[in-house]
């Protein structure tokens, strides 16, 4: 009796997302969170098409908040489970679990980042600098607890642990972040149509300056992940404190900048611009990217030329 080969009974929606999990993700953490955006974004706390109104954190808590874990990590999970099974899923979560690096990375996090912004909201201050309440820094460490397990995780594990160790082989370090910093900016900008963006006093270089500077903090937690054994507790931390910073300090210690959106915009893009072309300029645009030490995906099957053109050694 010949051979015949037996049909691939696999569904043609899980063929697509293994031979293309790239796009697959990206389509579906975008969607699915602007999706869950809609009634926030057309509620009192938008567009005031919906007569619907949370006083104030648990707007955010309860109308953006679900769209951000609906998008990035479920998005992650979904297409991990497809393209690469419990092997895939396992390497995957494991980088959450990479706690145990140098204590300077922590530090880092947890001081270079408001030291960063601090310095570089004092061009923007006229001056104005003050001490902020106690009130105020009592509250920065659980803001930052918060913000960890709110923002951080429901965003880095798509962007940083899913995205980024993929694109990197294929696109080079430098221009694989590029082009996620590019994504990660596309995906928020709904919520510029919201009081999160600073609506209805929106111009429309906030959302360009914006996108730039995902691009400039994206070349920064590129570096800091490959520097630290692709560590995603310390890419969260990372992302954690600039929200924490620029939510809680920011107005308090320089008053004139006050609830300006704008203003607080330029903060960020002079912080973590400056800092990315010190990297890209030091590492030689190679951001710590070692092809040898990057964890290994059992499904990812990448052509040998494609797996080249990230090659560099580690700076």
């Amino acid at each position: 009796m010949p051979d015949f080969p037996h049909p691939d009974r696999t569904p043609a929606w899980r063929r697509f997302v293994k031979r293309h999990p790239m796009a697959s993700f990206f389509t579906s953490a975008i969607t699915l969170s602007w999706i869950a955006w809609t009634p926030y974004i057309l509620s009192d706390h938008g567009l005031g098409l919906a007569d619907i109104e949370i006083p104030g954190l648990w707007s955010q808590l309860l109308l953006m908040l679900p769209g951000a874990y609906l998008g990035p990590i479920f998005s992650a999970f979904l297409v991990t489970a497809a393209a690469d099974g419990r092997e895939g899923l396992r390497v995957w979560a494991g980088r959450l679990l990479k706690w145990r690096i140098n204590w300077r990375w922590y530090a880092l996090s947890l001081l270079g980042v408001p030291a960063a912004l601090i310095l570089c909201g004092i061009p923007f201050s006229g001056g104005d600098v003050q001490v902020p309440p106690l009130v105020v820094l009592a509250a920065y460490i659980p803001g930052l607890v918060l913000q960890f397990l709110t923002t951080g995780i429901a965003e880095e594990p798509g962007w940083r642990d899913f995205a980024l160790p993929r694109m990197q082989p294929y696109f080079g370090p430098l221009l694989g972040t590029v082009i996620l910093g590019v994504i990660w900016g596309i995906w928020h900008l709904p919520l510029f149509m919201t009081e999160w963006g600073g609506f209805p006093n929106v111009t429309w270089a906030q959302p360009v300056e914006f996108v730039v500077s995902c691009v400039a903090i994206s070349v920064v937690m590129t570096w800091v992940f490959n520097r630290t054994g692709e560590s995603l507790p310390i890419a969260i931390l990372l992302h954690a404190s600039v929200n924490n910073f620029m939510s809680i300090v920011l107005s308090f210690l320089f008053p004139s900048i006050g609830d300006s959106h704008a203003a607080a915009g330029h903060v960020v893009l002079l912080a973590f611009g400056l800092a990315a072309c010190a990297l890209i300029a030091a590492t030689r645009g190679r951001l710590g990217y070692d092809p040898a030490a990057a964890v290994p995906r059992k499904a990812e099957a990448a052509p040998e030329d494609a797996r080249g053109t990230g090659t560099g050694a580690p700076a």
